[in-house]
């Protein structure tokens, strides 16, 4: 005979164990951009780059991944930061400005914790400037 109690409580902490795994996984460069990034990007909205405009985007690639990613993550020219959205992980906004680069000529990869560690440090250098600024 089986242990219902048992068996029951296995399954809710599989299904339990499997939503917290999914929950942790980031979503792609191109998930976040058509969630988020594309009501402004797709259209070029307040001046936002268009995705693919190779003319508008190629001096912002030139500025370098973590440089144009810790900009616009904490917020550039009318680009609130995150995009607006305060719920994105930096790894997530970041894999989405990836995206956008690539779609535009740029060989960008998504961020390792490499690339993000060097996004954090220039958004901590941007941050003090802008305080500074005050």
């Amino acid at each position: 005979m089986i242990d219902l109690r048992f068996s029951s409580g296995a399954t809710a902490l599989a299904l339990l164990l499997a939503g917290a795994a999914h929950a942790q996984t980031p979503k792609s460069g191109e998930q976040v951009y058509k969630e988020v990034c594309a009501a402004c990007h797709a259209q070029g909205v307040a001046n936002a780059p268009k995705l693919g405009d190779k003319k508008i985007w190629t001096p912002l690639i030139a500025e370098g991944q973590a440089v144009l990613t810790a900009h616009a993550w904490v917020g550039v020219r009318a680009m609130p930061p995150r995009g607006g959205n305060p719920n994105l992980s930096q790894e997530e906004f970041s894999r989405a400005v990836a995206y956008m680069a690539r779609a535009a000529g740029g060989n960008w990869r998504d961020p390792d914790a490499k690339m993000l560690g060097r996004i954090k440090a220039e958004e901590a250098e941007r941050v003090k400037n802008l305080n500074t600024k005050k």
